[in-house]
């Protein structure tokens, strides 16, 4: 049904589940960003500023006009660090201090990426599960109705409960070898 602009909202592109979910995760992002404190929330911005455009522009600017003014090649001002040792000394005290600030935010996003990481995990262990589940019921349906199961259907590995032990046992196996 086609409806003019304005009439009423777009139509939904995805299933009312998984956009149920998406606005779940969204709304979990907004809380998890309100509830750091004001250092991660510095960090991130400086780390933000830290790798834009902005940031180059701004220390060419900053950069180049101290040392032109202080090599004399623009004499605008006088040279009030013609060593440009100050100007080293500045450079160095901020590369330590966005280094912290990128630091502290690469921390930030790692345990970001931590608990999707360990939500996809958890969400991929429970399809496992209900898929073995499922698996089970329509085999079980199958012999009740008398169906004849195709032979290449592995139903011992379609029935066969997956554990993260054995999958973390077996990733290990495979990496000595």
């Amino acid at each position: 049904m086609n409806s003019r602009a304005g009439d009423q909202a777009a139509p939904r592109q995805v299933s009312e589940p998984l956009a149920r979910n998406i606005d779940t995760v969204m709304k979990r992002r907004e809380r998890d960003v309100a509830n750091e404190n004001i250092t991660e929330k510095l960090a991130a911005r400086m780390a933000g500023f830290t790798g834009s455009v902005w940031s180059i522009l701004f220390h060419g600017f900053a950069f180049g006009s101290w040392i032109l003014i202080n090599t004399g090649v623009v004499p605008l001002l006088p040279a009030w660090d013609p060593s440009l040792v100050v100007l080293a000394m500045i450079a160095s005290v901020e590369a330590i201090f966005l280094t912290t600030f990128v630091l502290m935010n690469q921390r930030r996003q790692a345990r970001m990426e931590e608990d999707r990481a360990e939500l996809t995990l958890q969400v991929s262990l429970l399809a496992e599960h209900e898929t073995t589940k499922i698996a089970r019921l329509l085999i079980a349906i199958a012999h009740e109705l008398d169906v004849r199961i195709p032979e290449d259907t592995e139903i011992d590995d379609l029935t066969k409960i997956v554990t993260p032990e054995n999958i973390l046992q077996e990733i290990d196996r495979k990496r000595s070898q």
